[in-house]
């Protein structure tokens, strides 16, 4: 984060800018500078800032219409309104519309220095409630100190207080199971079970009963009533894995259960009544199967009560070295072993590398090296082909063709970090092409 708060101030008239840039660079602000509002939000996206002090009046957008838009995109940005159109009605309109200050000229530097300090005040104050909710690394099994993960520490606290549905949502490996029990288990919940439902990992004949149990003689080989997991998480939560690879019958009888808060076992016509907290998890864009008809809006929405997205780990490089000390610590107190140490060198591969497999990848990988590594140390020779950077081999006149490309195509992969898109343009194919060419040579990048 920058050392110094970050203000951004609007105002289509040069010389007044430059007075309230010289007045808060005075008292060592970070000053960006915008004459108009679509280049206020050029800024907005691309700096964090604390801060935005902007006119009132100007041509085309007006100052109403920026804060309109920070406090829709930007929660954690403090707003401060500056009019020489003094009215009770302009300060009314401005405060409505989301501005957390108010102050019309001709005002002093006194006054200007003092409302910027009192916006900022309060901007640490807020910040300081939000990020004591739980410390870094509390939640049940997860571990970052970023402010990715900062944020899903928050939304599991806040789901936590409440029985409402809950999407997670992530790439493969980033933990939306821990995710799962880290809410159940910081809920009302806790002593009551968890349990977890692999949905594409059962055939889909077997989903119903597994979910719903069966009664005595409802299919062949039904001996016996036996229930199913709805049962068995009754008072508590049951984790629905890989929702979106249910098909579309099964989303109406979650659906159902959802609604109703009932379930039918599998040949019976009794409805049972259930208390089970749903939480939900997907690998993929729900939002796109709903488009394409495989995933049923009704239940989308259902689900996406609180939506919670689990950063992939490329997004969260900051906290590869935490992860590693934590699972150097765990397999090698598992294993009997001393602990490594992972040259700079080594840990400089491992943020630069895309892992596709995220925190799942990284833990496998620590494991590995804790078992095989002769050293003390972990060198970038002790790290797998795939991560470590060759130079372009010699022509081998021996190696075939498919060879030749297969090997062209994994070095510009790890050059762009597993990018298809950058990939796919430097080899000069299109992305469909680039996948099969992927899954044709076993690449996994």
């Amino acid at each position: 984060m920058p050392d110094k708060d970050q203000i951004l101030v609007v105002d289509d008239a040069l010389d007044t800018l430059e007075v309230l840039v010289r007045n808060l660079q005075a008292c060592n602000y970070e000053v960006y500078t915008a004459q108009n509002v679509p280049d206020a939000v050029k800024i907005l996206e691309s700096e964090p800032l604390d801060l935005v002090i902007t006119d009132y009046k100007m041509p085309k957008v007006s100052g109403l219409d920026l804060i309109r838009h920070v406090r829709s995109n930007f929660p954690d940005v403090e707003i401060m309104m500056i009019t020489g159109y003094a009215t009770i009605q302009g300060a009314v309109d401005a405060m409505k519309s989301g501005a957390d200050a108010y102050l019309y000229k001709p005002f002093t530097d006194e006054e200007l220095i003092s409302t910027v300090k009192q916006s900022l005040e309060k901007l640490y104050a807020k910040r300081m409630q939000r990020y004591t909710l739980p410390k870094a690394g509390k939640a049940k099994g997860l571990i970052g100190e970023s402010p990715s993960m900062q944020a899903v520490f928050r939304s599991i606290h806040k789901a936590a207080l409440i029985h409402a549905t809950v999407l997670i949502s992530g790439e493969s490996g980033t933990g939306k199971e821990l995710v799962a029990r880290a809410i159940h288990y910081q809920s009302d919940r806790s002593r009551r079970a968890f349990v977890p439902v692999n949905c594409g990992g059962i055939p889909e004949s077997l989903l119903e009963s597994e979910l719903f149990g069966h009664v005595k003689g409802a299919f062949t080989g039904a001996i016996e009533s036996r229930a199913g997991f709805f049962q068995t998480a009754d008072g508590g939560s049951i984790f629905l894995d890989e929702i979106s690879e249910t098909t579309l019958a099964m989303q109406v009888k979650l659906l159902r259960v959802l609604q109703e808060k009932e379930i039918y076992m599998v040949g019976s016509s009794q409805s049972r009544k259930i208390d089970v907290r749903i939480i939900a998890a997907t690998n993929k864009d729900l939002q796109t199967l709903v488009k394409k008809d495989v995933f049923r809006e009704d239940l989308f929405f259902r689900l996406n009560v609180i939506g919670i997205e689990v950063p992939a780990l490329r997004a969260r490089n900051d906290d590869i070295l935490l992860l590693i000390n934590h699972f150097i610590k765990k397999y090698s107190a598992e294993y009997g072993k001393e602990q490594k140490v992972f040259s700079d060198d080594a840990l400089k591969i491992l943020r630069d590398y895309f892992w596709p497999g995220n925190v799942r990848e990284l833990e496998n990988l620590v494991q590995r090296l804790v078992v095989m590594t002769d050293g003390d140390v972990v060198e970038p020779c002790d790290l797998p082909k795939h991560m470590r950077y060759f130079a372009p081999r010699c022509l081998d006149l021996n190696r075939s063709l498919a060879e030749i490309e297969a090997d062209h195509i994994k070095m510009v992969m790890f050059r762009v970090k597993g990018n298809k898109s950058k990939a796919s343009k430097i080899l000069g194919i299109d992305r469909k092409t680039l996948r099969e060419k992927l899954k044709h040579f076993s690449i996994d990048i």
